[in-house]
């Protein structure tokens, strides 16, 4: 079911504020906007549900990001 605008806020909000179970349930209602499912993939990664993460960053044909933790050289 496509989110409302106000419904995408309020996820967008609870990621903001770092309540990612909250946004997680306002997002897993939307399977197919590709921003819900970026969302949905900033929540598994918020998680540390990095596979998961992977899945729904590729249902948003978004990259996903690289690891904050690798350094370059």
């Amino acid at each position: 079911m496509p989110l409302g605008s106000g419904q995408m806020q309020a996820a967008l909000a609870h990621l903001e504020a770092g309540e990612w179970q909250a946004a997680h349930e306002i997002v897993q209602r939307d399977e197919d906007s590709p921003l819900a499912c970026w969302a949905h993939g900033i929540v598994h990664i918020m998680e540390g549900d990095l596979p998961n993460a992977r899945y729904w960053y590729a249902r948003a044909k978004r990259p996903f990001p690289r690891s904050r933790s690798r350094r370059r050289r």
